[in-house]
């Protein structure tokens, strides 16, 4: 059967066959771990079109705007401030790919022993099967790790590239360097706009975010209670369709399902059954097209019930002050808010350990599980340390160190199972 999209891709110049492939293969790995959950909310249906709409109509739609004149800007990171693109009109759209299927390509130019993330979302657009590469305007990367900040510098000899510079410290002096950092990013997004921000525009964007970040705060307010009314599954596939589509539309959705939480609580619907083991997932994020630890951990019959990642917590924690009346204050308040996010790239980072303790305290947590990428040296070692304070507080936790394949399902499933009964 042909796809309707299938013209759109030819003329992107996608190699079509090998990205129905892709899609077959994610499709494939979708139905069987989130697609197998039962008992799900009804409104999960949406977030899961958002997913399996990322390549078609959601391509189409950006392509929409840029007929209309609006700039599509690619991400690879939460620190790039969403609200700058927002206020002038353009699109931000996250490029991080979580598959196994592309990272061969990657291989073939770039080293085997990096980060899994890096390697799949390269990956995706050396085979030609990412349709947002030919429709970016602009590439935004940070210095969050050494293994991205090299391959911004090979990327950027072939598309327009910009990297923020993410501070590793958080004194006063860091802070400067990274609001001065917003500052030029402001410039660069009103060069490429060809257009100036506003306050009614840039605070307007900001209120939009906000939304967006108190819709998912109320989302996970309801993940604290026991039987949690949705998976930690569910709540990863929400937070995947959080950068892919459109905020507004995102947060009235989100909205909507918040109501359907409340009312599954009343009713006491939920997948899990009340004293199930509840789980905090730890460290890298897992972005869309990866689903793997997430599913072996409620497969085994514990409950997820907070993500200490970026595609959780970190994503959409601390609001930003919408009270700034002119440029310059608004964009004080941005870059204040994103230096409060907890990247391991900080040293030291002891404000990430803090909210580990303290979110194990407000969502009950029985056990830790660290995910860390392959190659991820941060999070990594950072585990060290939380780890010790876990053991004060007598938290069980486990360290996962894996990729995207499929090659060790059958170890993490026996670790994972014997972590569980210690609990």
């Amino acid at each position: 059967m042909v796809n309707k999209y299938e013209k759109m891709w030819q003329e992107l110049g996608l190699d079509v066959p090998l990205h129905n492939k892709l899609l077959a293969t994610i499709e494939e790995n979708f139905l069987k771990t989130v697609g197998a959950q039962a008992n799900r909310p009804q409104m999960m249906s949406y977030f899961d079109n958002i997913l399996a709409q990322s390549h078609g109509a959601r391509v189409a739609e950006l392509l929409e705007y840029k007929q209309q004149g609006k700039k599509i800007v690619g991400t690879f990171c939460i620190y790039v401030p969403d609200e700058i693109i927002l206020a002038l009109g353009a699109v931000p759209i996250a490029l991080c790919g979580g598959t196994q299927s592309s990272i061969p390509y990657a291989e073939q130019l770039f080293p085997r022993d990096i980060c899994p993330l890096i390697k799949s979302t390269l990956g995706l657009a050396f085979s030609k099967t990412c349709p947002y590469a030919p429709i970016k305007s602009l590439a935004v990367g940070e210095t969050t790790c050494d293994g991205k900040k090299k391959t911004w510098e090979i990327l950027a000899r072939k598309v327009n590239f910009h990297v923020l510079e993410v501070p590793q410290k958080k004194n006063s002096l860091d802070l400067t360097l990274w609001q001065q950092e917003i500052m030029e990013f402001k410039d660069k997004m009103e060069s490429l706009c060809e257009s100036k921000l506003t306050p009614s525009s840039l605070r307007q964007a900001i209120t939009t975010t906000n939304n967006k970040r108190r819709a998912l705060q109320k989302l996970n307010e309801f993940r604290k209670f026991d039987p949690t009314p949705i998976s930690g599954l569910d709540a990863l596939v929400i937070m995947q369709a959080a950068l892919n589509d459109e905020p507004s539309r995102f947060t009235e959705n989100l909205n909507k399902l918040n109501l359907e939480l409340g009312e599954r609580i009343k009713q006491n619907i939920s997948a899990f059954k009340k004293g199930t083991k509840r789980i905090m997932i730890a460290g890298c994020p897992a972005v869309m097209g990866n689903w793997k630890v997430h599913y072996l951990v409620e497969k085994a019959g514990a409950a997820i019930v907070v993500d200490e990642t970026c595609t959780g917590t970190r994503y959409f924690e601390n609001l930003i002050s919408e009270n700034g009346e002119t440029i310059d204050e608004l964009l004080k308040a941005i870059a204040e808010r994103y230096m409060k996010i907890t990247c391991s790239c900080f040293t030291p980072n002891d404000e990430r350990l803090e909210k580990i303790l303290q979110k194990i305290e407000e969502y009950q947590v029985d056990g830790v599980i660290h995910y860390v990428l392959q190659y991820c040296h941060g999070y990594n070692i950072e585990t060290l340390k939380i780890d010790n304070a876990l053991k004060n507080k007598n938290i069980p936790s486990l360290k996962i160190i894996t990729d995207y394949s499929e090659e060790d399902i059958g170890q993490l499933r026996t670790r994972i199972d014997a972590f569980l009964e210690t609990l």
